[in-house]
């Protein structure tokens, strides 16, 4: 099993940045995609971005040119640094660890940008 503990979120303005962080422990395989879903009120949870841990990320649309993610493997931490943020990013971002032994959410970490 393993834990992932997620920080960073808040309130900002349109246009400001924020950055999330997300700490996996436990159990933690050599190989395995850690990642960020949104979800809004109202909306599915989507995926936002994730990266393996060889470094291969991939982004939704609609971030894409503003938001980076990272990670730290000896930390066993991913981070999403989100630049220009708009009002349509609000919403609960998730952390999400999976490798062939499973998968594992976060608790989750509010996001409202403000117009």
């Amino acid at each position: 099993q393993v834990q992932l503990v997620e920080s960073g979120g808040g309130l900002v303005q349109a246009g400001g940045s924020l950055r999330l962080s997300c700490a996996a422990s436990g159990f933690i395989s050599s190989f395995n995609v850690m990642g960020w879903y949104r979800q809004a009120p109202g909306k599915q949870r989507e995926l936002v971005a994730q990266i393996t841990s060889v470094g291969s990320t991939n982004y939704a649309d609609s971030v894409k040119g503003r938001f980076t993610i990272s990670r730290d493997n000896a930390k066993n931490t991913v981070y999403l640094q989100m630049n220009s943020l708009k009002p349509e990013d609000t919403a609960v971002y998730y952390c999400k660890y999976s490798s062939s032994h499973g998968v594992s959410w976060g608790q989750g970490t509010q996001v409202t940008v403000s117009s």
